[in-house]
Formats: structure tokens, sequence, C-alpha cells
């Protein structure tokens, strides 16, 4: 006898997988832990709502959600009008010691300054960054997300990056 998975269960499991995706990704854009959570909370709601119209045969799960993500982030800055801002992974840690004050000064500076150099591109680089890095998908998957070539996807990624490289260590040692 067959145990039937019940949708509850799926998408519970569908939830475990992309909720950190998700909220990395989310995060990346707001920079703020509280809208974050919010957002993604709201995210996560809507996909509950709507998961009895998702069909795997259209669209993977990962495509689906981060449309869901998209459309809510789009659908806050609008009602919000708040100024958009693009965050770093703030996943990294220091492994074994407390950084000293001097270190978490200078590499919360350099984080800033990347940001603000991330800003600069155009909007639609900025999204692909956030999907590679962030939300951490690969050039296929994202190039599905977006509707545009793997390879489009590949050349426009390294474009940005070697855009921030050059802005970053430009501005900082010019």
């Amino acid at each position: 006898m067959t145990k039937q998975i019940s949708t509850q269960e799926v998408f519970a499991k569908l939830y475990d997988e992309f909720m950190p995706k998700v909220f990395r990704y989310i995060h990346y854009k707001v920079n703020d832990k509280q809208i974050t959570e919010d957002l993604t909370s709201a995210i996560f709601e809507k996909a509950l709502v709507s998961f009895d119209r998702y069909s795997s045969d259209k669209a993977a799960f990962s495509t689906w959600i981060f449309s869901i993500a998209r459309n809510t982030l789009i659908d806050h800055y609008r009602t919000n009008k708040t100024r958009q801002q693009v965050s770093l992974d703030e996943a990294d840690e220091m492994p074994s010691r407390e950084p000293s004050p001097q270190e978490e000064a200078e590499k919360k500076a350099e984080q800033e300054y990347l940001r603000r150099c991330l800003s600069k591109l155009p909007e639609d680089d900025q999204e692909i960054i956030r999907l590679k890095f962030a939300a951490e998908f690969n050039n296929r998957q994202i190039a599905k997300m977006l509707g545009l070539s793997e390879s489009n996807i590949g050349v426009r990624l390294y474009r940005a990056v070697k855009k921030l490289r050059e802005d970053f260590y430009e501005s900082r040692n010019g």
C-alpha cells in the first residue's frame, strides 16, 4: 500500500527548501530584517493560497515562487514609495573569533560602498546579481525566470561583476 503525500506535506517540503533562498533574495534587496521577514511571510502566504493552481508542467516551483517574490517586491516599493537599496548577503560570519571594532567598521564601510556601486547598475543587472548570489540560482534557472537566454545571463553577469569590480577598486584606490 503506497502512502499518498498530502498537498500540505508537499508545500511544507518546498517551504523548507525555498524559504531561506527567498529570504536572502528579499533581504539583498530591502536590507531591513523586519521588512524582509514580513515580505517573505507574505510571499509564502500567497503561494499557499494559490498552490492548487501551481502546475509543475508550466514552470519549476523555483520559477513560480520567485515570480511571486519579484511581484511582491514591486508591489512593496510601489505601495511604500521608498527608495530601493541593494544589500550584500550578510551570511558571512567570522569563523572562530569576534572581529575587532575596527575590523567591523571597515567591513561595514566596505559593504556600504559595494551597495552604492551595486545601486549604480541597471535594475535588470541588479536583479540578475540578486538571483545569482542571494538566491543562489544558476544561469539556466535565472534565464528561465527572466525569459532570457542562458548565454545572455552569463554575459550580463560577467559584465556587471566586472563593472562592480572596476568601480569598487577605482574609487577605493583612486
